[in-house]
């Protein structure tokens, strides 16, 4: 029985763990397999990854006795730390079969993280042909659509009917990726055109392929980048999207199921260049997995350039010393003007960024977008400023001047970050970076001083200092 995926696996995690182990440590083990068995083949995975920091050799014991038919779906779900632990122990014989029925594009992801020795062993028990095809996916770039893609698809030729397609489709689907999508190809394996099997399936028998293949349709070259290819799945939602040579030559098909592991990777890799890590292990090796040394190696540059660039803070705050000696309540209300600026900043570039990657907005875009921030920003700014001015002078009775001071650099500030964080993410797409690498320090450490610049400029102006 497999739990539904709408099951918290979290719920029965505790539960299931403690039974398996307990089952493990009286070496009980096909009773730790018929309840593993339970699982379904991602759960499975998550249990053996927590056997195997609690009780090592007893996950790949465990993972052994696994049917040979699941075995091959947990392999491809392990993380490529436990992968390695697996084919340095299991036989050879074990190993080949693993290899042999996985997915093709599964077997490509896995290669690619493995040691090269791992990686040797592995294609040693590979067929010759299949062998060479591997070679050829391997050498594409990490994150181009050719790294992403499978070759099992369905293939058809324009002169079959529409019941020998469907007794093609018969005879080969269950070696496929998906069935729902048919590509038909040239003799010179270009392709032509597409056909879906539920036009296959209400069309005629006698009908030819190339009366119902559609000769418009959207692909993507083997060097495309990932993120150009998830974002077609995005705005055309597809279940597949063929994959061509700089001939037009079909060499693969990329799947949804690949493409939601990109969008996950890429979300993570921009929320983490949002906060300021360099380095972006953690979409691969996971949050846990890595040393402590690295987690400070990638957070430390982006602190240290920040720590820097609020010396200019600083000296801005010294410069009027003065004033703030004659008016020190200013002080008090420093951290909510500069936390504000920051917090308005970070909204407009968070949305700026994402129209970016959904390619909703582009370099081009530039003055409407900063167009729409500005007005966003002078309404926002006179909102937070009336509410403050009500608060300061009339709830806590500060002298009116200091109201008007502090409500008029709220207005001018929060108009000025709103701006600021729409115009830093195009400016660095611009330039060719990536927004969201620059977007948030910069934000944080420009606004603080533009805050700081304005707020004291405005005292001068108001308190007449």
């Amino acid at each position: 029985m497999n739990y539904s995926n709408s099951y918290d696996f979290e719920e029965i995690r505790e539960e299931t763990m403690e039974r398996i182990l307990g089952l493990l440590n009286d070496k009980k083990y096909f009773k730790a397999r018929d309840e593993i068995l339970k699982l379904n083949a991602p759960d499975i995975a998550d249990v053996l990854d927590e056997i195997e920091q609690e009780e090592g050799e007893k996950a790949v014991i465990l993972f052994r006795l696994l049917p040979k038919d699941i075995s091959v779906d947990v392999f491809s779900e392990l993380s490529s730390d436990d992968q390695i632990k697996i084919v340095n122990i299991i036989t050879d014989k074990e190993l080949e079969y693993i290899i042999k029925e996985m997915d093709f594009d599964d077997k490509i992801d896995i290669l690619e993280e493995l040691p090269a020795n791992v990686v040797d062993k592995i294609l040693e028990k590979t067929p010759k042909n299949e062998r060479k095809m591997i070679n050829t996916f391997l050498n594409y770039p990490d994150t181009s659509a050719g790294s992403l893609m499978t070759p099992d698809y369905i293939s058809l030729q324009k002169e079959w009917t529409v019941a020998r397609a469907m007794q093609h489709v018969k005879d080969v689907g269950m070696d496929a990726e998906t069935i729902y999508t048919c590509y038909v190809k040239d003799a010179g394996r270009k392709l032509i055109g597409i056909v879906s099997l539920s036009t296959l399936v209400v069309s005629d028998d006698n009908e030819m392929i190339k009366d119902l293949m559609r000769t418009e349709y959207v692909y993507e070259s083997v060097y495309d980048d990932q993120e150009v290819v998830a974002a077609d799945f995005v705005k055309y939602g597809f279940l597949a999207l063929p994959i061509v040579d700089n001939e037009h030559r079909l060499v693969g098909i990329v799947t949804v199921d690949d493409i939601l592991d990109v969008i996950e990777e890429e979300t993570t890799e921009d929320f983490e260049r949002m906060n300021g890590v360099l380095d972006f292990d953690t979409v691969e090796r996971g949050y846990l997995d890595i040393p402590v040394i690295k987690h400070v190696i990638n957070r430390l540059p982006w602190l240290v350039i920040l720590m820097v660039s609020y010396v200019v803070t600083g000296s801005v705050i010294a410069k009027y010393e003065v004033l703030i000696s004659d008016q020190s309540s200013l002080v008090v209300y420093m951290p909510m003007l500069m936390g504000t600026a920051g917090n308005t900043g970070s909204q407009a570039a968070t949305l700026v960024i994402r129209g970016i990657a959904t390619g909703e907005i582009s370099t081009k875009d530039v003055v409407r977008v900063l167009s729409k921030e500005f007005r966003v920003g002078f309404i926002i700014g006179a909102v937070l400023s009336m509410l403050n001015f009500f608060r300061i002078w009339v709830l806590e009775g500060e002298p009116f001047t200091i109201a008007v001071t502090v409500c008029a650099s709220m207005f001018a500030i929060v108009m000025f970050a709103k701006v600021l964080g729409a115009m830093i993410p195009l400016l660095a797409k611009l330039c060719k970076i990536d927004p969201a690498l620059i977007a948030n320090p910069a934000i944080s450490s420009i606004s603080d001083t533009v805050t700081c610049m304005t707020y004291f400029t405005m005292a001068a102006i108001f308190l007449g200092v």
